[in-house]
Order: structure tokens, then sequence, then C-alpha cells
């Protein structure tokens, strides 16, 4: 492994009346003079000099040196070969046997992280958590708003953002330390992947701009910055990296999906879909990238939906209307797979076991399961209009109109129905006609036809749980081979934890930040015209979609 913090156990000849080199001169000397160092640009930062001294100096001149890897913010510029220096931050009496250090996924509704051993590799925890600043804003251009003001001023706001996101980290770290048996201020290093508003509040930049024509960050590739300084309560050498991002709707948790794929080295054209607060789509291969972000992801993960929540126990996550007799039988995530509850209070259960957890909501994937279902069995009119006709016991007249009843009260894990509305189910066509409309509109930019394609990577929750088929009944994705799509789970994750691991990994992920090309939807105009046309079940091509049937 080359990780971003290296150990280099050491020994330097001891000062004496023939040899009067500094402390921290001797160490830098004995460090370059390695075969692996040799050349090797090295900065010690002024906060860590008395430290390093002083270990150095306590250790006999000899143990271990604590390397953070840097690669510059404009490789190209700074270092014409791209090659990366290093800081020299720490020295201990010996080498350790451990190094932790941490790799985030910074979503906008839940983070998610793991720590690793950077001398093995090996993972030593797992956590997640609900992102705090959901109280100042469910989506992100309420936060945006909330941290500048009208005139592009930062505003108190941006504290309180910065704030609370800086507090789950922490809470995170000190829950994966806690996990195997450290302390949180062991973790030497963090990487960071999240969308490009995420990374400025976490960093406690002004957004202003990310919501306003022409849509420019702050600053696309900020360069590392010391644990302390954000607050973080990690070692405070530790490095934090916030991988760089693209555009204003194109961050570093895409750039690390696009590493976790593999999609820069592969050989035919591919896809990776990550559907999140924004559907973000890349297209390309190791010879060319393209891609683009829109909004397509609320209801797709269940936060349009009154009843709908992101996937978690109890969330219902299958729906099966049967073609014949028309039952409909749900699943629900945390029971065992052959468990279903059925309608009419007949439940299924496989050698004795209870069919718990109850219904509490239904999240993305059930939302899409439904309305394919509800879809083919004539329940739904090709606008995804209910028709009250068709639906018998399980219409239900609510303050929002008719509402489909999915789980009746003695189905549910509180006694209230878990329906889903007209509201809801407009929702999601607004959702599925931006999903398609947006895989359209860069696969036209770019010339090739679906088809063309060896392979659709579909990332986050939304990948994990869709059944791919009832979205291809939707039209919300193509109608291809359903081998063709593959689930590839946390890509943002997996990217930022390459980065915290490999060399390679941390310069593809600077490399592709340079050479992809990004189209701005906000101002496109096909895309506007194809989100029209995407608003029928499945298209108002119907050629688009040879494999699904028109039901009665």
């Amino acid at each position: 492994m080359s990780a971003l913090v290296r150990i280099l156990p050491l020994e330097a000849s001891p000062p004496s009346l023939q040899d009067n080199t500094g402390d921290v001169d001797r160490l830098q000397r004995a460090i370059v003079a390695r075969p692996e160092f040799a050349g090797t640009r090295l900065v010690l930062p002024y906060r860590q000099l008395p430290t390093v001294a002083a270990g150095f100096r306590r250790a006999g001149f000899r143990g271990a040196a604590v390397l953070n890897e840097v690669l510059p913010v404009a490789a190209s510029e700074v270092e014409p070969d791209g090659q990366a220096y290093f800081e020299l931050v720490d020295f201990l009496p010996a080498a350790p046997t451990c190094l932790p250090a941490m790799a985030l996924d910074l979503g906008s509704t839940h983070l998610e992280a793991v720590l690793l051993d950077l001398l093995s590799g090996r993972e030593l925890g797992r956590a997640t958590r609900e992102n705090s600043q959901v109280v100042y804003g469910a989506d992100i251009l309420s936060r945006v708003h909330l941290a500048a003001g009208k005139g592009g001023e930062a505003t108190e706001g941006l504290g309180r953002l910065h704030r609370a996101v800086v507090s789950d980290v922490n809470a995170l770290a000190a829950e994966l330390a806690g996990q195997a048996g450290l302390i949180k201020e062991e973790i030497r290093a963090l990487s960071v992947a999240g969308n490009t508003a995420m990374g400025h509040f976490f960093l406690n930049l002004n957004p202003y701009h990310l919501c306003r024509e022409p849509y420019i960050p702050l600053v696309n590739a900020p360069g590392p910055v010391a644990a302390v300084d954000l607050g973080l309560e990690l070692h405070p050498a530790a490095p934090v990296h916030v991988l760089p991002g693209v555009g204003s709707y194109f961050g570093g948790d895409l750039l690390a999906g696009i590493v976790a794929c593999d999609l820069d080295l592969v050989a035919e054209p591919a896809m990776l879909i990550d559907v999140g607060t924004n559907a973000e789509v890349v297209v390309g291969c190791r010879d060319w990238l393209v891609a683009c972000a829109g909004a397509a992801g609320p209801a797709l993960e269940g936060g349009v939906a009154k009843m709908g929540m992101r996937a978690g126990e109890g969330v219902i996550e299958r729906v099966r209307i049967d073609p014949a007799g028309g039952e409909l039988s749900f699943q629900v995530i945390g029971a065992p797979p052959a468990v279903a509850e059925r309608g009419g209070g007949r439940q299924q259960a496989v050698g004795g076991v209870a069919d718990r957890p109850k219904a509490r909501g239904i999240c993305g994937s059930g939302m899409i399961d439904l309305m394919a279902e509800l879809f083919l069995a004539g329940i739904i009119d090709i606008r995804g209009k209910l028709r009250p006709e068709r639906m018998g016991d399980r219409l239900l007249n609510g303050p929002d109109g008719p509402a489909f009843v999915v789980a009746r009260p003695g189905e549910a894990a509180d006694g209230r129905a878990v329906t889903v509305s007209q509201v809801d189910l407009d929702a999601l066509m607004r959702s599925k006609a931006a999903m398609y409309a947006i895989l359209g509109t860069l696969m036209d930019q770019v010339g090739l036809p679906f088809e063309e394609l060896a392979k659709i990577h579909v990332a986050g929750a939304f990948g994990r749980h869709i059944n791919p088929r009832q979205a291809v009944v939707l039209g919300m994705i193509p109608d291809l081979p359903l081998d063709t799509y593959r689930s590839v789970g946390n890509s943002s994750l997996a990217g930022a934890r390459r980065y915290l691991l490999e060399a390679p990994g941390r310069r593809r992920i600077h490399e592709i930040s340079r050479s992809i090309t990004y189209i701005e939807l906000n101002v496109n105009h096909e895309f506007m015209i194809r989100f029209s046309g995407s608003r029928f079940i499945p298209h108002t091509d119907r050629s688009l979609f040879p494999s699904v049937p028109l039901p009665e």
C-alpha cells in the first residue's frame, strides 16, 4: 500500500561537536537519504516543528517518522509530473502496530464512515449518523440561503451549519474509535467525499455562488487542512482531504465513485448513476468521461412521499400485486426474505418465524415497486393517476385526495395504515421523468445509444434496494438486459477509502477532476424537452421500452 500517512522507521547519528546540525535538519536529512524518499520534496509545518523536534530528541534520534502525503491542489502547475510531496508531522519512539484513519461519505441527509488501519488496510469499524444540518433545511438550497445573505456575504448561518457537521464527524470518530478500542485522538487522517455544497459547509466556506448562474464554487479542489484547524477531535496533525469536485452540482463524492467503479480504466463505455439528494451521472471509459447532475433524488430517497422514509428496519422495500387475483403483498426491511405481509390480514411465515418488524413507512425502492405494480395491474394510468374504480377497499379518501392503502392498520407498526396519495405518486412521476431525462440528455451529448453501454453501475441506497425491472417498467432507466445493471453500494465511501490507502487512487481522482467534461443541466433546453416526454409510463415514445407491456 501507499497510504496517505506513512510510518518511516529510521535512525540518525546523534549530534556532536563535529556535527552541529540542528535536530530537525538532521531528521530531514536522514529521511531524504532513504532510497524510497530520494529527491522527495519534504516540508515541516510550523505548528508541528516543536512536536517533531522534541519527539526526535526524546527518542534518542531513533524511532519512526510520521509523514503525511500531500498532492498539490493544481498538480499540473505546481509539480509538472503530479508528484506528491510529504509533510513531516511527528516522530515516535517506535513504529506503531496500528495507524487508524477515517474515510467519510459526507451526505446531505446521512453521514457514513469507516475506520481503517493504514498499515494493513483492515477495516476497524463502520458507523452511520443522520446529518444534524437537516434541522436547518431538508434540502441543500435552503442551507445555502441560510449560509449566505442576499448580498453574498456569509452569515452566522454558515457557522451553525459548519459546527453541526463538525460535531457529527466528531461523534462518528468517537463511535468508530470505540469499536476499535481506541480514542478518537489517535485517528491520523480523514478523507471526505461529499457534494460541493457539503464540502463548503464542512470547510466553513461561503456557498453563495453555488446556486446562482453561472454556478461557480468558491473552490473546486481545496488543499489538505490539519484537523485542529477545523475543530475536529482527531490527532491534531491529522490531514483532512476533502476530495476535489468539478462544479456546483458535481462534487468529490462522484469522483470517488468513478474511481471505486474503475470507470476511468475500462475500455468500453460504461455509466455510473448515484442517486441521493441529486441524481449524478457519469458516462465514459479510459479515453473520455462526461458527467452531469440534476434534481431527481428526493422522491427516490423517500423524502417526498408523506409516509416515505429512507431504507431502514420496518420500511417497505418490495411490493407485489398478483396479476391473477390482485392480492397485494409487501416485504419490509429486517424481516426474513421469505416473509411477506399480505393484504386482508393473512400473513405468510416460514419456519415458524414471526413476520416482524411491521411496516412503518415506505422507501424509494418500495415506491418504485408499488408504482410499477399499480401500473401493471391497471390501478394507475399512463400519467400515474389513480383509478378509484380499480382500487376496491384499498381506496382511502384523505386530505390530499384519493390514496392507496399499502399496509392496513393491523399490518403497520403503530396501527396507522401506510398509504400513498396521488400527491406522492405525482412527486415520484416527476423524479422518474427527471431521472430518464438526465440519462437521455447525457447520452445524446456524447452521441451514443444506451445499447452501447457495457455496464451501468447503480450506487447508494438506491442501487442497493432498487429492482431494475420495476424501474424499467416505470421508464426511469433504459430498457436494457437486466444484467447490464450492477449495484455497487456506497461508491462515494469506497472511493474515499481508496483515497486513504492508495497513491494511484489519489492521483486518479485529481487527474479526473481536471480532465472530465461537466454538462450544466440548469441551462440545458434539451433536458426540459426530454423531461416533458418522460412524464408518462413508461414514456411518450413507447418504442423506447419494448419489453414493458401495456395493461388493460
